[in-house]
């Protein structure tokens, strides 16, 4: 007869060496602080949705992937995002702490995996501030321009991205600031997150209900251009619009009552998502001609195109809005995820300690130092290309994840329940692993570059100071 404290009698096959779990149930103190309820979650999710997506990549692949179906592509793109979506609804539920997908993984597939795609949404995350702050600076560059102010060149991006260019200034000073907000303690930060997202919604209705009048039929025909290929092929390129909630997950540590709101936030920001994101696609196609929209900005010109210029104006200043919105989102990820790794042992403690107000102030301010260097000095395609490998994995990880622990611990008890399973995890297990083989070999070049990098970290420093490994954490039942 098992000992009740066994691993075996606890539910833990491995208990020792890199495969070691925490427990789902982990009881361990939090200097983070439950202040924020469903709506302010909700906003966090729709922060980081809503934002580059639609105004900076709905215009390009019309143009040159999908033409009108770009309506399409996001549909499909917002399947498959569904479908992992649904199973971080679950873990949200039965695990609400910091860290998102690392502190799944960790609980599911073990320490080491856990570590790993940890390691990488670092990477991932905070390379997804500095793209965005670019794309921020582009329209603030329109606006500006906008109203017959010009600004000297040296400033206005990196160096090889325009004539006399030398630093992107305006993306560097939105990544720092978004620090110093995220260190006023979550309360505040997430009070202004909510009141942009707000205005963020307001702009985008707005152009959908304007461009409503101004759509013409002729600029719908035909729809598939580039045939049913294109409008797949244009899914995986707006797949970065449609994920974001992964984010507003690792947040869970600071949300009241996150066993019900969290599961409910990540399925109402999605849906509400891709409700605008169809209808606002369609505006903009059904405005302008695909072969006629513009690269950068295309909301704007579109608007201008039809002689409402002022109106182009206030859609530039909803795109600077909707944009903050996400760097906020992201940067609160990649803190918030460092934050656990760091509490758990795998990188120094010294990283894990709060402020005054509740804030990891010290990942807070190196996330925003580090984005504010790669977007001031680094062009946005080089810096786009580090975006994507991690967010997938981690898709693959908790999807994966979902479907040990549904049919490991069957009995725990849930908040949310993933529908159709297994289906529904592996539509995004496949959808997933489909994206990651498109994606180009520099990109695996670096992905491997940093991963080896964390091996080294993880067997030099992580595995030997893990506090479940020195027996800090006690195992708790999971079935």
């Amino acid at each position: 007869m098992e000992h009740p404290d066994s691993p075996q009698a606890n539910g833990y096959l491995e208990t020792r060496g890199i495969f070691r779990r925490k427990p789902i149930e982990d009881d361990s103190e939090s200097g983070l602080e439950r202040s924020i309820g469903l709506w302010q979650l909700t906003a966090i999710g729709l922060g980081a949705i809503i934002g580059a997506g639609i105004f900076a990549l709905a215009g390009p692949v019309a143009k040159t992937i999908a033409g009108p179906a770009v309506s399409v592509s996001f549909i499909i793109a917002g399947v498959a995002s569904a479908c992992a979506a649904l199973s971080y609804a679950e873990f949200g539920g039965l695990i609400p702490k910091a860290g998102s997908a690392y502190t799944y993984g960790y609980a599911v597939l073990g320490e080491s995996v856990g570590w790993f795609i940890g390691w990488d949404l670092l990477l991932e995350y905070t390379a997804i501030v500095a793209v965005v702050a670019i794309g921020v600076s582009q329209y603030i560059t329109f606006l500006v321009n906008g109203f017959g102010l010009g600004l000297p060149a040296w400033m206005l991006g990196a160096p090889g991205t325009g004539g006399g260019h030398r630093v992107d200034l305006f993306a560097m000073l939105l990544c720092l600031a978004v620090a110093w907000l995220l260190n006023r303690g979550i309360k505040t930060s997430a009070k202004v997150e909510t009141y942009l997202v707000f205005v963020k919604l307001a702009i985008v209705l707005a152009v959908i209900a304007v461009g409503a009048f101004y759509i013409k039929s002729d600029n719908l025909t035909p729809y598939f251009p580039f045939g049913l290929s294109g409008a797949a092929t244009g899914a995986a390129t707006v797949f970065f619009a449609v994920f974001g909630y992964d984010a507003m997950s690792t947040a869970a540590e600071e949300s009241k009552d996150a066993e019900r709101n969290l599961p409910k936030a990540i399925v109402l920001s999605l849906a509400i998502a891709m409700v605008l994101y169809l209808l606002a696609a369609t505006v903009l196609t059904g405005i302008q001609n695909y072969t006629k929209l513009s690269d950068t900005a295309a909301f704007a010109v579109a608007f201008d195109s039809v002689g409402l210029s002022s109106f182009a104006k206030l859609v530039a200043f909803g795109a600077i809005v909707g944009i903050i919105t996400v760097l906020f989102s992201f940067s609160l990820g990649a803190s918030r995820i460092w934050y656990a790794i760091s509490r758990d042992g795998l990188l120094p403690g010294w990283f894990a300690e709060t402020n005054a107000r509740h804030s990891p102030h010290r990942p807070v301010w190196i996330v925003g130092i580090i984005s504010a260097g790669i977007s001031g000095l680094v062009p946005i395609g080089q810096a786009a290309e580090l975006t994507n490998i991690g967010i997938l994995l981690a898709f693959v990880v908790v999807s994966a994840a979902i479907i040990v622990l549904r049919y490991r611990s069957p009995n725990l008890a849930r908040t949310f329940r993933t529908p159709l399973m297994p289906v529904t995890p592996l539509v995004g297990i496949v959808f997933s692993l489909w994206l990651v083989s498109k994606l180009q070999p520099v990109t695996w070049v670096r992905f491997f570059v940093w991963f080896i990098l964390g091996i080294v970290i993880y067997a030099s420093y992580g595995y030997r100071h893990s506090k479940l490994g020195q027996g800090e954490v006690v195992h708790t039942d999971d079935t």
